[in-house]
């Protein structure tokens, strides 16, 4: 009797179909607007960062196969190999051709002068590279691949708990609508008491297929908002992320800032080792035949800096205070040697290249370099 009243029970009782627990179709949970925000503010910060990465590498390594070639070593996690700056390829080339021409005749001096000064610019690009792969690129790199890995990770969990939870509204919602529609026209006649006892189980079945769903609800929410609590902390340390960023920027500014002024004090040194080349030779300068003189020409006389522009509006008598940003030796009797923070007097005088000033430390007077200065007010 109780098996035919089973069969019975489950044939009359045709399971119920959740369609709205395909994907797409069911109710999508919303997420809160801070969490929202955070995301958002995420996915700019690795769009952009992966960009500023990328054009940084292009800026400081120009040649594709080369960056191809670091980046293969980065992946095997082997040491990148030293690689010779063009600079100083051209440096290697110059001095190489000056023994061919003979070191003693005025090209051969003059290529083993230039030479050795964009060998110099060499390695000062090399040390620029060095030290913006330590300090910009790689602070990027793991960012990328550390912190925002993790953050995807914990964000696909966060989308998997809230597609669980999405079913699990839809099952609940589809268990009340079938018991509140059992309930309200039941599927059996009430003319025998056969019939009141499948109904009677039937309502319990549909009741108890609405517990189940109201409990996996629970859970699933419960799984969700712990996701989502963990999703939240993670993004929220993009504030610190971009903390670390704007201090790695700061570096990277100062070497180059660095690495520019060595260019142009290397520039400086073999725009006057040059001079002294064509008055040792007896050769006239280029600007007597006729022609500009080009070691001029790459230094124009127009103030390169604002503080250069401050300084060339200085009277003879107008001293001011500087802070000094870098060591500086001097080459002759005529300049001031320098140390890092230190301060000093300067001023300026008429006629005076715009690229020095004279600077004066107690009894000591000399020439120096703006760009190794910072102008105080």
């Amino acid at each position: 009797m109780f098996l035919s009243l089973r069969s019975d029970l489950m044939s009359s009782c045709k399971p119920i179909k959740f369609t709205e627990e395909k994907l797409g179709q069911a109710e999508k949970t919303e997420l809160d607007p801070h969490l929202d925000h955070l995301i958002a503010r995420g996915d700019s910060t690795k769009n952009w960062t992966e960009k500023i990465l990328r054009q940084t590498e292009v800026l400081l390594q120009p040649n594709p196969s080369a960056r191809i070639e670091e980046f293969i070593y980065d992946k095997l996690d082997k040491k990148i190999p030293s690689r010779t700056t063009n600079a100083e390829l051209l440096g290697q080339h110059m001095l190489d051709a000056a023994q061919e021409f003979g070191p003693e005749t005025p090209y051969g001096r003059t290529l083993i002068t230039v030479g050795e000064f964009q060998r110099k610019l060499g390695g000062a690009e090399r040390e620029l590279l060095q030290t913006s792969a330590a300090a910009f690129l790689n602070p990027l790199r793991n960012f990328l691949e550390g912190d925002w890995r993790t953050i995807s990770k914990e964000r696909r969990l966060l989308e998997n708990r809230r597609l669980d939870l999405d079913i699990c509204k839809a099952r609940l919602k589809k268990a009340k609508q079938a018991e509140a529609k059992a309930s309200a026209a039941p599927d059996f006649q009430e003319t025998r008491p056969r019939n009141y006892v499948l109904s009677a189980s039937a309502s319990a079945l549909l009741s108890e297929e609405v517990d189940k769903a109201a409990h996996e609800l629970r859970v699933a929410q419960t799984e969700f908002d712990r996701q989502a609590e963990v999703t939240r902390l993670l993004l929220e340390g993009i504030g610190s992320t971009h903390l670390n960023h704007l201090r790695c920027l700061q570096d990277f500014a100062e070497a180059q800032t660095v690495f520019y002024a060595q260019c142009h004090h290397h520039m400086q040194d073999l725009q006057r080792e040059l001079h002294r080349c064509v008055n040792a030779d007896g050769i006239p300068p280029p600007s007597a035949a006729g022609g500009s003189d080009p070691a001029s020409s790459a230094f124009p006389s127009e103030p390169l800096t604002s503080e250069a522009a401050c300084s060339s509006q200085l009277p003879v008598t107008g001293s001011r205070k500087a802070k000094v940003l870098y060591d500086y030796d001097a080459h002759d009797a005529s300049e001031l040697s320098l140390l890092a923070d230190e301060l000093i007097s300067v001023y300026t005088v008429p006629g005076m290249d715009p690229d020095w000033l004279i600077g004066q430390r107690g009894n000591e007077k000399g020439k120096v370099p703006v760009t190794y200065l910072e102008l105080l007010s």
